[in-house]
């Protein structure tokens, strides 16, 4: 069974390959192959019976070579200084294939090698890293009819970053020699059908990017800055942030890219962005190196204070606890894990070790800051031999947060389970995934404010949709919730609170008996019908006397009585309407109106009559005598009652909630039922006053100091003045004021008759006896 095709089954793979070269222009087969250039030495590497390469970015440049044409050009070659954390990955590669070698259970009858390059984070390094894996190492080698590989590696663990990985893979994977990544996350290697070799230990940035976004929307930020390597790494991770972030409705101010080696103008640039920027979160999916120039020119004129969110490939760095203005970053990072016995292992590097890889040297060199090379740089003392590793602060002894490293450590027992699992027996092996947040306090990031209930958003003309004006909603409608886009209408009883943020019922209005304007009402209203019992009182006892007897006593008593019963029948207009008291209110002051004015009436016509009777042989009081008054008044009030019956037999009055006059609240109110029958009623009595009130003008200057017929003109004229003056205010009063301007009318009118017509003669029975006499009411002068 093929390696690779078992990698391929355990998500890894691995193949022998045989490689032909073939001459130009020539069939015949060479008889010696050899190398072209010069063979690029491992930085770390070991002979075994399986060879597995590794290529990590232990420099973090590239020398820059200007090539004259005149003689051939060098290999790159790697500059600048160490990465102590990339040292304790290619160490931790060394650890790992070391305990396989040790272990009775894992490939217990083979010895692993490995040939570590150094690819000086530069693509074309990588890529001669690459060739050098793949071709072995011996300058010729021959192969009897053809040329056959020597010395070239199972598998390769690299690399630390996307684009040379990628690089890495487009030339060992034209051989199918498998690569396992330890920290390439860029979302593009995941395509089999490019990079079809390609494997990895560390999740892709496609999560990365989800929980980013995420992470990002959890904190309720939708106004945010971007940065952004200018590698396959930054552009194709930013990319899938941005499709995830533009789905959960986050807005971008900017988005810059940029790279370590781009000039200093570029990155002054991009920091300008920043400090101008009014998104207070910044997220920077970059590699540590573009991280560390970036913070480097915004510590120079420092902006204000920033969010940032971090991607792994950064946010766990130590080194980031040297800058300020990143304290309090979050991000997402790989799970911490701790590998037994590693930290000894880096520590215990013996001075022979050292001395033997120029690649220890140069690190032991720089973190102690002496020489072990006695040609090496006069500036530096050196080594005596007492330098500790246990004591030296570096990314390379930082053992407590193990993540990366574990990657690495996890890549190289995958590749030796699928070389057992080719050898042996097929065996899974899975790498953990992890997304770990840290935070402290949640600054606010956004474009626009969230537009609380009670308001809606309005999208800003020619701005992101997370720019937005807040408009408070219209009259009658409501929004329930944070960032409403539309508002909608309360239910026709409900009415929004003062936040417009929930409906409540309509308040309910009427004329209660308990409020100010209806307690005044009663006070009248008992005032009056009590005021008209006391007349009826004095009346009765003084009912002998020339003045009660000489006014038609048994009118007045009736007219007292209707008069108290249209004070009373006011209260019926107060309270919360019901079907009863709708059809009472109306009809019981309909009747007891027409009674009172039919009373005054029938005082009216005696008062002619009697005076009619004076003149020499005239009978009118024989047909204008006490049955004739009594039959008046009662065919006058009947005719009232039968509209009443009718209006109340077609269409009576029935209550209702007005939802019109006012849109904040409801108003109990009786409806008319039928128009004309209320009309009918308030015309009928308005005919009858009028009637009465000409009957009196005519008769008022009759000679007679008790004459009634001025008192009635009076009481006649108030009547018509107070009912001409109702219509026009009960039309347009709104709500229980209708009702208080009925029941004003009811009480002034009913006032303006007691006072005109009983209170002179009470004010003669009480003050003036003397004048309540019958030679008194006899004397016309």
């Amino acid at each position: 069974m093929g390696i690779l095709a078992l990698f391929t089954v355990l998500g890894l793979g691995l193949l022998e390959v045989k490689s032909i070269l073939a001459r130009t222009n020539s069939a015949a087969l060479p008889d010696k192959c050899s190398l072209q250039g010069t063979a690029r030495l491992p930085a770390f590497s070991m002979e075994g019976d399986y060879v597995i390469g590794g290529v990590f970015s232990i420099h973090n440049s590239m020398n820059t070579v200007e090539n004259n044409y005149t003689t051939a050009p060098e290999s790159p070659s790697c500059s600048g200084r160490i990465d102590p954390r990339e040292v304790r990955f290619a160490r931790a590669m060394i650890f790992a294939i070391e305990e396989i070698n040790n272990s009775t259970e894992l490939l217990p009858d083979v010895r692993l090698g490995y040939q570590i390059h150094d690819s000086c984070a530069s693509v074309p390094v990588a890529v001669h890293a690459a060739f050098q894996l793949s071709n072995g190492q011996d300058p010729e080698f021959y192969g009897g009819e053809n040329c056959s590989q020597s010395g070239v590696v199972m598998a390769v663990v690299a690399e630390s970053g996307s684009t040379p990985s990628i690089s890495i893979s487009r030339i060992i994977g034209s051989f199918n020699i498998p690569q396992v990544s330890h920290y390439a996350t860029c979302a593009c290697l995941s395509d089999k059908k490019q990079y079809p070799t390609f494997f990895r230990t560390i999740p892709s940035d496609q999560f990365q990017a989800d929980a980013l976004a995420k992470l990002v929307k959890h904190f309720g930020w939708t106004w945010i800055g971007a940065v952004r390597s200018d590698s396959d790494y930054g552009n194709n991770g930013m990319a899938a942030f941005l499709e995830v972030a533009l789905r959960e409705g986050i807005c971008v101010e900017y988005s810059e890219a940029f790279y370590r080696t781009n000039p200093r103008s570029k990155i002054q640039r991009v920091a300008d962005i920043i400090r101008r920027s009014t998104a207070t979160v910044v997220v920077a999916f970059a590699a540590i190196g573009e991280m560390k120039i970036l913070l480097e020119e915004l510590s120079r004129d420092p902006s204000p204070p920033r969010q940032w969110i971090g991607s792994e490939a950064w946010f766990t760095d130590t080194d980031m606890l040297s800058f300020t203005s990143c304290a309090g970053a979050i991000g997402v990072a790989i799970q911490q894990s701790v590998i037994p016995g590693f930290r000894n292992f880096l520590l215990d590097l013996s001075p022979s070790e050292v001395a033997a890889s120029p690649v220890l040297t140069e690190f032991w060199e720089d973190a102690f800051n002496c020489t072990l090379r006695k040609s090496g740089d006069t500036q530096k003392r050196m080594c005596n031999g007492q330098e500790d590793l246990k004591t030296l602060e570096s990314p390379y002894t930082e053992t407590s947060q193990l993540r990366i490293t574990n990657m690495v450590y996890k890549a190289v027992y995958a590749v030796a389970h699928a070389i057992q699992t080719a050898r042996f027996q097929k065996t899974n092996f899975n790498a953990d995934k992890s997304i770990r947040l840290e935070s402290e306090e949640v600054p606010v990031s956004v474009c626009s404010e969230s537009c609380p209930p009670g308001t809606r958003k309005v999208l800003q003309k020619g701005k992101p949709i997370c720019c937005y004006d807040c408009i408070p909603c219209p009259e009658g409608e409501i929004s329930n919730m944070t960032d409403s886009p539309d508002c909608f209408l309360c239910p026709k009883e409900f009415w929004p609170n003062a936040e417009k943020d929930a409906c409540f019922p309509k308040p309910v209005e009427f004329l209660s008996y308990d409020e100010v304007l209806g307690i005044i009402l009663e006070i009248f209203s008992i005032s009056g019908a009590c005021l008209a019992i006391i007349t009826a009182v004095i009346f009765f006892h003084h009912r002998t006397t020339p003045i009660v007897r000489a006014n038609n006593s048994e009118l007045s008593f009736l007219l007292l009585f209707s008069l108290t019963l249209c004070f009373l029948c006011s209260l019926t207009f107060i309270g919360a309407p019901s079907e009863w008291s709708c059809m009472l209110r109306h009809t019981a002051f309909g009747i007891t109106f027409v009674l009172c004015i039919s009373c005054v009436l029938g005082k009216t016509i005696v008062v002619l009559m009697a005076f009619k009777a004076t003149l020499p042989g005239s009978n009118a009081m024989k047909w204008f005598g006490p049955p004739q008054q009594r039959m008046t008044v009662v065919s006058f009030t009947f005719i009232q009652v039968v509209i009443c019956i009718t209006w109340l037999v077609v269409s009576p009055p029935f209550p209702v909630k007005n939802l019109s006059t006012y849109k904040e609240k409801i108003i109990l109110e009786c409806a008319l039922g039928s128009a004309v029958g209320f009309w009918a009623v308030l015309g009928y009595i308005g005919l009858l006053a009028v009637f009465c009130f000409v009957l009196a003008v005519l008769a008022r200057k009759l000679p007679d100091n008790f004459n009634e017929a001025k008192m009635i003109t009076f009481s006649m004229l108030i009547f018509c003045a107070v009912w001409i003056t109702f219509i026009p205010a009960y039309v347009s009063s709104p709500g229980k004021f209708t009702v208080a301007v009925e029941i004003f009318a009811i009480l002034a009118s009913s006032f303006g008759l007691i006072l005109c017509i009983f209170a002179p003669k009470c004010y003669i029975i009480l003050l003036k006896p003397e004048k309540n006499t019958k030679k008194y009411l006899m004397n016309k002068n």
